[in-house]
C-alpha cells in the first residue's frame, strides 16, 4: 500500500510540475483511454447515461447523510442547488411534453431530493450558511444560456418554447456546478461530505460525455443528424465536454488527496 501510494505521489508530482500545455495534453489523452475502456467494457453505451444520473443522485445522498449527521451546511452552495432544481424541472417539464421515459422518473428523484437540499439550508441550517462565500452571481450563467438557448435550439417538430427549453436546460446544466466551485476557491479548504458530492459530479459528468461520444462513434456520426441541424447537435456534445472539464482539476486533486490518505481536501491557489 505504501509503495502504490509513493508511486502515486512521484506521478502527481511529476504532473504538477508540468507546463499547462502538457497538463492539457495528458488530460486529453487520459480522457480518450478511458473512452477506449468504457467501448470494450460496456457494450449498451445507454447503460453510460443511466449510471451517470445515478452517480448524481449518490451524489446528492452524500449531501443528505452530511445535512442529516453533521447538522451544518457549510461549504455548500445554495446558488448551485438552486440552479440545479432550475435545470431539472425545465428538463423534467421537457420530458413530458417532448420524450416521457426511465429518465424523467430519475430527474424526477433527483429534483425531490435537490429540492429538499434547499429547504434545509435555506430553514434549518440558515446559521451555518456560508452566504459570503457563495457569491457567484447566478445571473452571469443564466441570462448567457437563455440567449444562447433562444439562437441554438434543437429543430425538432416540437412546438417552439419546448425547444427553447430544453436546449436552456442543456446549457444550464453545464454551468450549474460554478457557485459550489467559487465556495470552494474562497475556502481552500474542502471537507469530506462536499469533496465526495462534488467529485460525483464529475464523475457523473464525464459518464454522460462518454455516453454521448460513444454513441456518436457507434452511429457513425448519424446520431448528430437525429438530433437536428445547424449548431445543436454540436452544442450538445460541446455542453457536455464544458461540464466535464470544469469539474476535471477538482476531481484530480480530489484523487490525489485521497490516495495520500488525506481526510480534508485543501486546494491550491487557481484550482477551480
Amino acid at each position: 500500500m505504501r509503495s502504490g501510494r509513493k508511486s502515486i505521489h512521484a506521478i502527481t508530482t511529476w504532473v504538477r510540475r508540468q507546463p499547462p500545455k502538457v497538463k492539457a495534453f495528458l488530460a486529453v489523452v487520459s480522457g480518450m483511454a478511458a473512452l477506449v475502456l468504457l467501448r470494450f467494457i460496456v457494450h449498451d453505451h445507454d447503460n453510460l447515461f443511466v449510471t451517470a444520473e445515478a452517480v448524481h443522485s449518490l451524489g446528492i445522498s452524500v449531501l443528505i447523510y452530511k445535512l442529516i449527521k453533521e447538522k451544518t451546511c457549510a461549504g455548500l452552495s445554495l446558488k448551485s442547488q438552486e440552479l440545479t432544481a432550475i435545470f431539472l424541472s425545465v428538463r423534467l417539464y421537457c420530458s413530458f411534453v417532448m420524450e416521457y421515459d426511465i429518465h424523467t422518473l430519475l430527474d424526477l428523484a433527483t429534483l425531490v431530493t435537490t429540492l429538499w437540499v434547499i429547504y434545509m439550508i435555506r430553514f434549518k441550517l440558515k446559521s451555518s450558511y456560508m452566504e459570503d462565500k457563495d457569491n457567484f452571481a447566478i445571473y452571469y450563467v443564466m441570462i448567457p444560456c437563455a440567449v444562447l438557448a433562444l439562437f441554438i435550439h434543437p429543430s425538432t417538430s416540437h412546438h417552439l418554447l419546448n425547444r427553447i427549453a430544453w436546449a436552456f436546460c442543456v446549457y444550464l446544466e453545464a454551468v450549474s456546478v460554478l457557485p459550489q466551485l467559487r465556495v470552494m476557491q474562497n475556502t481552500k479548504i474542502v471537507e469530506p461530505f462536499t469533496a465526495h458530492y462534488v467529485f460525483a459530479l464529475g464523475v457523473a459528468r464525464f459518464l454522460s460525455c462518454a455516453h454521448w461520444v460513444l454513441q456518436v462513434l457507434d452511429s457513425r456520426g448519424h446520431l448528430l443528424v437525429a438530433l437536428g441541424y445547424g449548431l445543436w447537435p454540436s452544442m450538445v456534445l460541446i455542453s457536455e465536454i464544458v461540464q466535464t472539464f470544469i469539474l476535471a482539476d477538482f476531481c484530480y486533486y480530489y484523487v490525489k488527496s485521497v490516495f495520500g490518505g488525506q481526510f480534508v481536501l485543501r486546494l491550491p491557489s487557481g484550482v477551480v
